[in-house]
């Protein structure tokens, strides 16, 4: 899977279930989820489950960090790397 591809799953996912299709400004794929209050700590699990369903990498509690989940680049990023480790 391309990293535009794991962009843009979580980005329909985040607006269909979380937003429930408001949308808002400045959700870029650089835009901080928390900065821009998409996110609050259950739709953070939501998503995290999301991420393990469909990308099949499992999400640690040391990986549950801003460096890793704040963004639609750092989640790719994120995946990625799992990816690549085997997890």
């Amino acid at each position: 899977m391309t990293d535009n591809g794991v962009k843009s799953k979580v980005r329909e996912y985040i607006m269909q279930n979380i937003l429930l299709g408001q949308q808002v400004d400045g959700f870029t794929e650089e835009a901080s989820f928390l900065k821009l209050g998409i996110l609050d700590s259950t739709a953070v699990l939501e998503v995290i489950g999301f991420i393990e369903d469909t990308f099949g990498v499992k999400v640690e509690e040391n990986d549950m960090v801003p460096e890793n989940l704040d963004s639609l680049m750092a989640i790719d990023a994120f995946v990625v790397r799992k990816k690549r480790a085997g997890a």
